[in-house]
């Protein structure tokens, strides 16, 4: 059974949550210069933006470990009131950072095929291009009898 957080684990994983955050808002940045650069390709230069991220990879790696760390002692499901309302809202904030990290990536992603600056090497399978797949799968087995299709 995981040890309930105490105030002093509840400042380390603040601290992580603050560094994670602040490079979450600087890949956020990242991105979203490059979206922008990508709406004029002519001034596209994809050497500036690959050495930008191979600068953030290390430092996002390492939070991440210690993040990984910390989750083992700080876990939701554990005493209710043993959490910070503020690392509640912290968690809340990066997610809402990395689904617009994300978004954009997508759209860079899109914007780098259509100029063919992507290898075909570098595309990723068929079934990842269909952004509704898996909800559809869900879907699937949760309207047939017993779970399954073809059960019923």
């Amino acid at each position: 059974m995981n040890p309930l957080p105490t105030p002093e684990t509840n400042v380390g994983l603040e601290l992580d949550l603050r560094g994670f955050t602040a490079l979450c808002n600087d890949v956020l940045a990242l991105v979203t210069r490059e979206n922008q650069a990508l709406a004029t390709p002519q001034n596209y230069q994809p050497s500036e933006f690959y050495e930008l991220r191979k600068h953030l990879l290390p430092e996002l790696e390492s939070t991440l470990v210690n993040l990984r760390k910390r989750r083992q002692v700080w876990h939701p499901s554990s005493k209710p009131g043993g959490h910070s309302e503020e690392i509640k809202a912290m968690f809340q904030n990066i997610q809402s950072l990395v689904m617009k990290i994300l978004s954009l990536d997508r759209e860079n992603q899109q914007a780098l095929l259509k100029l063919g600056l992507v290898p075909a090497t570098h595309l990723p399978p068929a079934a990842a291009q269909r952004p509704h797949f898996v909800a559809g799968l869900y879907q699937q087995y949760a309207n047939h009898p017993g779970g399954r299709p073809g059960n019923g």
